[in-house]
């Protein structure tokens, strides 16, 4: 991945089992995470914590992420050489964020909201602290706490999340994995549904999930046409404008089609 280029795929591995977390990095993902939390046994968190802090003693080939357990993990991570980011379960209030920052010694986080009173709260967590650089829905929680029994209802709060997070002046959030790693044309599915509401990217669980994702959020040829069509009417004039076509172009439409063009260079 180029410098710059959004991150399509963050691939999730436990944090317990080194073996697969060195797969994981070897995968083409575009950001691994080693999962402390839902991925590791209770007996088997301890272990857990001492193999990623071997594991990120040394910088790693592609940014690596470590979802906390629990907010006693952090202090034990925040000096490794390998770890980029935190990922930080079951955020509820802004107040949150105060006591991880006090933890993370400036590291980016990334709150995951996983009931609904985060929900509710998601603009507040998402703005609370500059060391907030993104936001994620946790799906499987989210749907337990709400009673929720098909997939659909949880569009209201996925589009909940992504206007909190552009609220925010965050990047738009990376869909929730998709839990059946064998069903590719569910997950090509949801991913062109999480595309069409604002998402950008998605976490997976298994590999054989990355270019499924990749693939759905590609720009096509005609998004990448029409975005170089954008731009070069941005660069000849500043502010609001029409194009040939009549389309109203103002900045927001622009910061889309530079991301667009971000993107095209992944095609190859």
């Amino acid at each position: 991945m180029n410098p710059g280029t959004p991150p399509l795929t963050w691939l999730y591995a436990p944090g317990d089992r080194p073996d697969v977390v060195h797969k994981a990095l070897a995968s083409g993902a575009d950001v691994v995470i080693v999962d402390l939390e839902d991925a590791v046994a209770p007996d088997r968190r301890a272990y857990a914590l001492a193999a990623t802090r071997d594991l990120l003693a040394d910088p790693q080939p592609v940014p690596v992420h470590v979802r906390v357990h629990a907010l006693r993990d952090i202090p034990s991570l925040v000096s490794l050489p390998g770890l980029v980011a935190l990922r930080v379960p079951k955020v509820t209030h802004a107040t949150d964020i105060a006591r991880i920052v006090e933890l993370s010694a400036g590291l980016p986080l990334y709150p995951l909201l996983e009931n609904a009173l985060a929900v509710e709260h998601a603009y507040a967590i998402a703005s609370a602290h500059p060391s907030v650089h993104g936001i994620a829905l946790g799906e499987t929680d989210l749907a337990a706490d709400l009673g929720v029994r098909e997939d659909r209802g949880l569009d209201w709060p996925r589009s909940r999340i992504v206007v909190a997070a552009r609220a925010a002046a965050l990047p738009p959030p990376a869909q929730s994995v998709h839990p059946d790693v064998r069903d590719l044309d569910a997950l090509a599915e949801g991913c062109a549904r999480g595309r069409a509401m604002g998402f950008l990217g998605r976490a997976a669980i298994h590999p054989r999930q990355l270019p499924v994702i990749e693939r759905a959020y590609l720009p096509t040829a005609d998004e990448i046409a029409a975005a170089e069509e954008v731009v070069k009417a941005a660069e000849a004039q500043e502010g609001a404008l029409a194009l040939p076509d009549g389309r109203f172009v103002d900045a927001a439409v622009v910061t889309g089609a530079r991301r667009v063009l971000a993107l095209a260079s992944r095609r190859s």
